[in-house]
């Protein structure tokens, strides 16, 4: 499943070399890490909603996630300083080019009336951000065993300096971004 980094040296690199001029090859920008967030908004009421968020997100990432604990209280969310609200993965080398290979190629096609993803979704400094609304796409999770759909934030972290540049490099690993 090394595809997708023996594709990123052999013609990406030389792709976005040719495009942008870089004079350095460490110039060209590339992906740094990716980060999947879930935020479990029962996890307050319901300690075993954050176990199965856990145990999903693990399935997807293939590697234990952290949990997230509330910064701030807020009473109109009910939420208190500490409590554990949610998970969060950071994927990098091999298992990140594993998760963006099965993401593009595998999950992506499986949302229901997909038609590309939101190239408006970069945050000006060449990262990448891409909300699903379930869990349900990944071909690793079984349907009978899933107890509430959730969602979760993938962000795309790159050494691009702006979003042109990012958007080129995405492009070329194969992100469908929508016309």
């Amino acid at each position: 499943m090394a595809r997708l980094k023996e594709t990123y040296q052999n013609e990406i690199a030389p792709a976005m070399q040719k495009k942008f001029g870089y004079k350095n090859v460490m110039q060209i920008p590339k992906l740094d890490k990716i980060v999947i967030n879930m935020g479990v908004g029962e996890a307050k009421e319901n300690a075993k909603a954050l176990e199965t968020a856990v145990k999903d997100m693990e399935i997807i990432a293939g590697q234990k996630p952290v949990i997230t604990k509330a910064k701030k209280s807020i009473a109109n969310f009910k939420i208190r300083e500490g409590v554990a609200i949610g998970c969060k993965v950071t994927l990098r080398g091999q298992k990140m080019y594993e998760f963006a290979d099965r993401l593009i190629n595998l999950s992506l096609p499986r949302v229901r009336d997909f038609r590309g993803v939101n190239p408006n979704a970069f945050d000006g400094r060449g990262n990448y951000a891409l909300g699903i609304k379930e869990q349900l796409i990944f071909p690793e999770i079984e349907y009978d065993k899933v107890d509430k759909v959730r969602g979760m934030d993938i962000i795309f972290v790159t050494t691009a300096k702006s979003d042109e540049e990012a958007r080129e490099l995405l492009t070329l690993f194969g992100m469908p971004f929508s016309k």
